[in-house]
């Protein structure tokens, strides 16, 4: 009974880890992806299967999917206040990096739809 309740408690303990993506994303400096039209292009071209993924390109390629469906649940504080500023630079600063992303991850803008409060107050 004791080693049930024990294998019980390790398996609560590994689901509450993963309640989160990981955190190592939670220091990458955004604004410098942004300024730079090389690293924010390289992204895009990763996300949209255009060029080649760094790991971490990889990574954040594979949690867009589960991120968008629901909505940014797994994500950390930061990692939320990043990805707001991602949104409101590429509405208003490079819209058509944001029509690659939409064409790529809602071609049924099912999540413009979605988010379309959220992406409205994104407008400057």
């Amino acid at each position: 009974m004791k080693l049930l309740f024990l294998a019980a408690l390790c398996a609560v303990a590994t689901l509450a880890r993963a309640a989160t993506y990981t955190d190592k994303w939670d220091n990458i400096n955004v604004d410098e992806i942004l300024e730079s039209k090389r690293l924010l292009r390289g992204y895009v071209d990763c996300l949209i299967d255009k060029g080649r993924c760094t790991a971490d390109g990889k990574t954040l390629k594979e949690t867009i999917p589960d991120a968008l469906e629901n909505n940014c649940s797994k994500c950390t504080p930061k990692q939320k206040t990043g990805s707001d500023k991602v949104i409101r630079h590429l509405i208003n600063k490079r819209p058509e990096l944001w029509r690659e992303l939409a064409v790529k991850y809602d071609p049924n803008n099912i999540y413009q739809e979605k988010y379309k409060d959220k992406i409205q107050e994104a407008k400057a």
